[in-house]
């Protein structure tokens, strides 16, 4: 157990490989969405290992799935590529996405205001 780990509360039926739900809830995500390959990003000081799903137009969404062996079970279940995103980045899309999605915030709140 990291020293973290004592100061962090952990959400009841959650363990390190994520609970059903989100393994549900990528199953729907990915089902939803075309283009999608997951990207495996590595352990922090705090957070588990844990895999982000990119969709083709840069929509994305992460989870705890177990491990990199948890994370080609459900590439592998899912269909879907798998990737380390130490080895290849993050994809120019899900920059793109997020930048989109920036302006998008900043122009509701102006509208507000």
């Amino acid at each position: 157990m990291a020293w973290i780990d004592a100061f962090r509360g952990k959400r009841e039926g959650q363990t390190k490989r994520g609970t059903d739900n989100d393994l549900r809830y990528l199953a729907t995500w990915t089902a939803a969405r075309t283009g999608v390959e997951a990207y495996v990003e590595p352990q922090t000081n705090f957070s588990d290992v844990t895999v982000i799903l990119i969709a083709g137009d840069g929509e994305w969404t992460r989870r705890r799935v177990g491990g990199i062996a948890g994370a080609r079970r459900i590439s592998e279940k899912l269909k879907i590529p798998v990737y380390d995103v130490h080895r290849t980045g993050y994809p120019q899309r899900k920059r793109d996405y997020d930048a989109r999605q920036k302006i998008l915030k900043r122009r509701a709140t102006e509208e507000q205001a």
